[in-house]
């Protein structure tokens, strides 16, 4: 996946950040920041989790974090004082704030032909290509109204690679059939997929196909 923020672009890929024909130089460390806080945007991340992914069974002090923020914050141009990019969450952790742009479509649009939908009890909800959020929200695209729902608990994403399905951090954890999501699983035609206790049916449809005609007895 390739994400466009401001004048930076990010490669999930090649695990690089570009601005312009020029790569940004990122630590191993620096770059999985990044890539954790724009993979859970707009969410904020904790400090706790933070360390928990950056430095998993050792001790290490806020000190190190902070340090690690600053770091990134200096290779992308952003400002600590007027943050662009990187928000501190007070006595909490940081968020990513930028808007992105999914840049798959350049180089791989969605499969011709074909349409998306998710499916919930007897609602149909079509899928556009690039990134399609689901949550509690009312400005996500799929806007389920539901408790065990997270405001912005996962995203499908579209591209000519196929579809595939993201879970942002949810509460109570995103389901693909009875196999939890950790970072991205892919979806095919009529797999289940589970947010909380609400249950989604991800369809893919031949646009090319006609309308059978309906025998008369």
């Amino acid at each position: 996946m390739r994400l466009r923020f401001g004048e930076y672009v990010l490669d999930m890929g090649t695990r690089e950040v570009t601005r312009g024909a020029e790569a940004v130089a990122l630590s191993p460390k620096s770059f999985q920041l990044l890539e954790l806080l724009i993979g859970r945007r707009p969410n904020a991340v904790s400090k706790e989790e933070l360390h928990q992914v950056l430095w998993p069974n050792t001790f290490v002090s806020d000190t190190n974090l902070a340090n690690l923020v600053n770091e990134l914050r200096t290779a992308l141009g952003d400002d600590a004082r007027h943050s662009r990019l990187i928000r501190t969450v007070p006595r909490f952790g940081y968020a990513f704030k930028a808007p992105t742009e999914s840049l798959a479509e350049e180089n791989a649009a969605a499969a011709p032909g074909l349409a998306y939908r998710l499916q919930w009890g007897e609602r149909e909800i079509a899928l556009s290509d690039g990134e399609n959020v689901i949550g509690r929200d009312q400005d996500s695209v799929v806007w389920v109204n539901d408790v065990s729902v997270s405001r912005h608990h996962a995203r499908v994403v579209i591209d000519g690679a196929g579809a595939r399905v993201e879970d942002l951090g949810s509460k109570n954890g995103t389901y693909v059939g009875s196999r939890r999501v950790k970072k991205t699983s892919p979806l095919g035609d009529g797999d289940e997929l589970r947010l909380g206790t609400v249950v989604l049916v991800f369809r893919i449809f031949d646009r090319g196909v006609s309308t059978a005609t309906a025998s008369r007895q």
